[in-house]
C-alpha cells in the first residue's frame, strides 16, 4: 500500500467539512 488516500470511494462529495473530512454519497447509496 503506497501513500495514497486511506479510503478511496467512488461517490459524490456532498459536503466539505472543515476538518478535512468529506461527507460523500456513495455510488451504492450508503
Amino acid at each position: 500500500m503506497g501513500k495514497k488516500e486511506a479510503i478511496e470511494v467512488e461517490g459524490t462529495v456532498k459536503e466539505n467539512l472543515p476538518n478535512a473530512m468529506f461527507r460523500v454519497e456513495l455510488a451504492n447509496g450508503h
